[in-house]
C-alpha cells in the first residue's frame, strides 16, 4: 500500500484498456487507439511512432524492435525479433585489413540495417486491426507541426549535444539555432514527417526500397560504411520461440538470443536460491542481487550472440545446474574477485511500451536506437537518426558475437511477460541499455518476493554492477545508505551517469476484471487507462 504522505505516484487503475509508456503523448496516443476500437498491437505501434518523434534520443525508425504478444490474455505467447543485421560485406577480416580494432559508436560500422519499420509492418499485418497509414498520423502531425520538449528528454538531449554537432545532418535537425531546444519549446522534424508519410502511404517497404533507402545507403557509404541497397531490401525480422523460467509460482517469459532476455532469467534462477523477506532494500539482499547480476553478465559477455550464426548454449544458460553453481559462489562477507568465466559443458537507451486492450490482448513492446541519439548520425534527406547497435559486435574472429555478414549483434533490449496457468498476468519492461536484464529480475523479485504493487516496485531506488566499468552504480539514496558498506565488502561503488532504467508494467487482475498500471518516475511518461 502506498504511503500517501510521501511523494510518489499512485497505481493507475482501469477496466477496459491501458497503456504505459515513457512519454505522455505516446501513452495518450495508445489510449486513443484503444478507445477507437484498435487492438493492443495497433496501440503499441502508434505509441512507438509518436515516441520516435517526441523522444528522439531514445527511439525511432532508425532503430530495432522486439515484441511479446499474449493473444486474448492467454499463456501461449508470440515473440518477434525485429533486430537488424550487419551488411553482407561485414567480416572481421575486412575490419582487420582496414586497421579497425573496435567498432566505434559514431561510425557507420555501428549502424546495422534498422529493423523497426519491418517489425511494425509485420506485426500489424498479422495481429493488428488498423492500417499503418492511420496509425502513423499522430506521429506525422507531431513531426510536421511540432511538439513541446519534455524535461527528461531535454536532460538526455543536452548530454549528447557535443556529439550531435559532429554530424551536419544531426546538428541541423536536433540543434536548431545551434543549441538544444529548451524545456517547453517547440521542435519540428519536417523531413521525418515526410518519411513517415511515405511509409503511411506505401507501407513499410517504402523504408527499405526506393528513395528513402537510397538516401540512407548513400549517406552511410559516404562515411565509409559497407551498406548496400540489397542489405536494406533483404531486411526481414522473424517470429521466434519465447523462453521462460518459473519464479515463485509464475512463468517469466523473454525473447531468445540475440537479446539478453536469457540473462534476466538466469539472474532470477540464481535469486530463487535465496530466501527473500523483510526489507526489499536490505543490504544483504542487494549484495545477492549485485553478485547474481555480475555472474550472469559474465555468462552473457562470453556466450551470447546471434544463434543463427553462432553456437549459443541456451539450454545450459537456463539450466538449474548453472544457477546452483553460480549461487554457491555468492559470499555475503565479500565481493567475488575476480568474476570467473563460465564455460558450458561440451557438445544503451530505449522505449518500452506495455498495452492491454479490452479483449485482454497484451503486448510487451520495445524499440530502441541504443545509446542516447544512437550513432548521432542522421540521413540528409529522410530525417532518419541511426542507432549504434553494431557497436555491440566484437572484432575477435573467435568470439561468438563477432561481426559477420547479415549477422545480428548481441542486443540489450528485451520485452518481458509474466503468465500463470493459462493466463497472461503482466507485460513489463525496464529500459536502460545493459541494465535491462538486471532491471527485469529486480522488478520481478520486488513484485513476487515482497508483494509490492507495480508502481511501488518501479519507484524503488536501483543499483547496477556495470559490466563494462566494473562499478556498482548506485542511485543517490542507496549510495548514501549503503555505499560505504558495499565498499567495505570489496565492491567498487560509483554514481550512474543517469537514473537507472525506466520501467512500465500493467498487471491484469482477472478476478476483478481490472488493469493496474505503473510507469517510471525517472522518465516523463505515465500509465493511462479507460
Amino acid at each position: 500500500m502506498r504511503d500517501f504522505e510521501n511523494s510518489g505516484r499512485s497505481l493507475v487503475v482501469a477496466r477496459q484498456g491501458m497503456a504505459a509508456t515513457s512519454h505522455p503523448l505516446s501513452t495518450l496516443g495508445a489510449v486513443n487507439v484503444l478507445e477507437s476500437g484498435g487492438s493492443a498491437v495497433d496501440a503499441a505501434v502508434a505509441a512507438c511512432a509518436v515516441q520516435g518523434v517526441v523522444e528522439p534520443e531514445s527511439t525511432g525508425i532508425g532503430g530495432d524492435c522486439f515484441a511479446l504478444l499474449a493473444p486474448r490474455g492467454g499463456s501461449k505467447l508470440i515473440a518477434y525479433n525485429g533486430s537488424g543485421r550487419a551488411p553482407a560485406a561485414a567480416t572481421t577480416s575486412w575490419y582487420a585489413e582496414q586497421g579497425i580494432a573496435k567498432i566505434e559508436r559514431c561510425s557507420p560500422h555501428a549502424v546495422t540495417v534498422p529493423g523497426a519499420v519491418e517489425a511494425w509492418s509485420r506485426l500489424l499485418a498479422d495481429h493488428g486491426t488498423m492500417p499503418i497509414g492511420e496509425l502513423l498520423q499522430p506521429a506525422i502531425e507531431l513531426a510536421r507541426d511540432g511538439y513541446a520538449i519534455a524535461p527528461r528528454v531535454h536532460r538526455d538531449w543536452n548530454a549528447q549535444a557535443a556529439l550531435l554537432r559532429k554530424d551536419a545532418n544531426a546538428a541541423r535537425i536536433f540543434l536548431p539555432d545551434g543549441k538544444v531546444p529548451a524545456i517547453g519549446t517547440i521542435h519540428r522534424q519536417p523531413q521525418l514527417a515526410a518519411t513517415l508519410e511515405a511509409i503511411a502511404t506505401n507501407g513499410g517497404r517504402a523504408f527499405y526500397e526506393g528513395p528513402i533507402a537510397e538516401d540512407m545507403v548513400n549517406y552511410l557509404r559516404g562515411l565509409g560504411g559497407l551498406h548496400t541497397l540489397e542489405d536494406f531490401a533483404a531486411t526481414r525480422g522473424e517470429y521466434v520461440q519465447p523462453i521462460h523460467t518459473t519464479f515463485r509460482g509464475y512463468d517469466i517469459w523473454e525473447c531468445p538470443p540475440n537479446g539478453q532476455g536469457a540473462i534476466a532469467l538466469l539472474i532470477l534462477n540464481i535469486l530463487a536460491r535465496f530466501e527473500a523477506k523483510g526489507d526489499p532494500l536490505a543490504i544483504d539482499r542487494l549484495h545477492i542481487e549485485v553478485e547474481a547480476a555480475r555472474l550472469a553478465y559474465a555468462v552473457r559477455d562470453a556466450h551470447l550472440a546471434d544463434p543463427s550464426l553462432a553456437d549459443v548454449p541456451l539450454g545450459w544458460m537456463l539450466s538449474q545446474g548453472l544457477a546452483d553453481d553460480l549461487a554457491k559462489q555468492i559470499d555475503l562477507g565479500r565481493a567475488i574477485d575476480p568474476i570467473p568465466r563460465q564455460a558450458p559443458p561440451e557438445h544503451r537507451d530505449t522505449v518500452y511500451i506495455a498495452v492491454v486492450d479490452r479483449d485482454r490482448n497484451a503486448v510487451s513492446f520495445i524499440n530502441s536506437i541504443f545509446t542516447n541519439f544512437g550513432a548521432c548520425l542522421a540521413s540528409p534527406k529522410t530525417g532518419v537518426l541511426f542507432h549504434n547497435r553494431g557497436e555491440s559486435f566484437v572484432l575477435d574472429p573467435k568470439h561468438p558475437n563477432r561481426i559477420a555478414p547479415r549477422k545480428r549483434p548481441l542486443h540489450t533490449i528485451i520485452p518481458g511477460m509474466v503468465t500463470q496457468g493459462d493466463r497472461a498476468i503482466m507485460p513489463f519492461g525496464v529500459m536502460g541499455g545493459h541494465y535491462q536484464a538486471m532491471g527485469h529480475a529486480h522488478l520481478i523479485s520486488k513484485l513476487l518476493d515482497y508483494g509490492l504493487d507495480v508502481q511501488s516496485a518501479i519507484d524503488l531506488p536501483r543499483l547496477f554492477p556495470h559490466p563494462i566499468s566494473g562499478l556498482v552504480e548506485m542511485e543517490r539514496s542507496l549510495r548514501d545508505r549503503y555505499g560505504a558498506e558495499l565498499t567495505r565488502r570489496g565492491f567498487s561503488v560509483g554514481s550512474p551517469p543517469a537514473p537507472l532504467g525506466g520501467a512500465q508494467a500493467i498487471w491484469i487482475d482477472w478476478e476483478n476484471g481490472t488493469l493496474l498500471g505503473g510507469s517510471d518516475p525517472r522518465k516523463d511518461g505515465c500509465a493511462l487507462g479507460y
